[in-house]
């Protein structure tokens, strides 16, 4: 069966690649016999491909008209994913939302009947929850960039860009010189897009957020290099200088932490931003609803806090004390039923 499988795969993929196929060359190139290309052709009709035969000398099999894209062999949970995915991709990918709108109607139009009823069963509207920091959405141009130099092992030229997307000119306070890296993972977290690369001018790793870079790509090709520690996910998860910068929220501040920059950056909310000080302090700036959002927050690493900034963060750090302690006064320790 999975060889049949395989094969009737084999079979759409060369239908759809032109427009007629004589019998004989389907047979040489699935290295079968004709008799086995007719029964596949059969079955693949039964599921509902538009398989046509054309008579005659120069006759043979073509997909029917208006299947421009080679057909996929999709289950009806695969068909679910792939509507799911087309609809969540534009979030992440900027100008990406009608392309992915184009791309799944052009999937629906190509699959058979019961598996388009599966697909069109899913209609998201996505909204965002007050929880959720996601980045600017990237231009699909340089995600394409950045993919292809990771993907030939080619070095890129990069820019940093403003947190609003602008680029900053020489002579700017926050311009940087173009740096030369090689790119060596896209690694997706918390709905930001990271570049895993090793920077040729200082010899170090970096991690850096390809909404915030502006790629120019070379043909200069590198050797992979072994990737700094065991777990890719963890270094860029305790990489505190990734390029993060803080969401735009109605109050924000910050507070220095007895705890190293790369367990804060592990555990912060997206949209905040976490300063190496020394090997076991850094500084936490988010933002929030509320001064006491922020309070509570930082409340959850369970360390010292100190130096908060700006007063009104500090002000509702003792109005939360105050709830606190309120809140352990009123309650019977002889009695545990009140915690419940």
């Amino acid at each position: 069966m999975a060889s049949t499988s395989r094969r009737a795969l084999r079979l759409l993929s060369l239908l759809g690649s032109r427009r007629q196929w004589p019998l004989r060359e389907l047979a040489t190139r699935l290295d079968v016999s004709e008799r086995t290309v007719r029964r596949d052709i059969e079955t693949l009709r039964q599921l509902d491909y538009p398989i046509t035969t054309v008579h005659g000398p120069d006759g043979g099999y073509r997909l029917g008209a208006g299947h421009t894209l080679p057909p996929l062999l999709f289950d009806d949970e695969q068909a679910l994913a792939v509507a799911v995915a087309l609809q969540t991709a534009p979030s992440t990918v900027f100008g990406l939302g009608d392309d992915a709108a184009r791309a799944l109607a052009a999937l629906e139009q190509v699959m058979p009947a019961p598996l388009r009823a599966s697909m069109q069963s899913l209609r998201l509207t996505r909204l965002q929850n007050y929880w959720e920091f996601p980045a600017p959405p990237i231009d699909s141009t340089a995600l394409t960039a950045v993919g292809a130099a990771v993907r030939h092992r080619h070095v890129l030229i990069t820019e940093t860009l403003r947190a609003d997307g602008s680029r900053p000119e020489p002579g700017d306070d926050d311009f940087l010189p173009a740096r030369r890296i090689e790119p060596h993972h896209l690694v997706v977290w918390a709905g930001r897009w990271y570049l895993v690369a090793y920077d040729l001018a200082d010899h170090e790793w970096r991690v850096r957020r390809v909404d915030r870079l502006h790629p120019r790509p070379t043909t200069h090709r590198f050797t992979a290099r072994e990737l700094p520690g065991e777990d890719l996910a963890q270094f860029v998860m305790r990489s505190h200088d990734r390029g993060d910068t803080p969401a735009a929220w109605p109050c924000t501040g910050s507070a220095r932490l007895d705890l190293p920059a790369g367990v804060v950056a592990r555990w912060a909310p997206g949209g905040s931003v976490v300063e190496h000080l020394d090997a076991d302090h850094c500084r936490l700036t988010l933002g929030a609803w509320s001064w006491a959002g922020i309070a509570g927050i930082l409340a959850t690493f369970d360390a010292e806090l100190t130096d908060l900034r700006p007063p009104e963060l500090v002000q509702a750090g003792r109005r939360l004390a105050h709830r606190w302690a309120t809140m352990t006064e009123t309650g019977d320790s002889d009695d545990p039923t009140w915690l419940s």
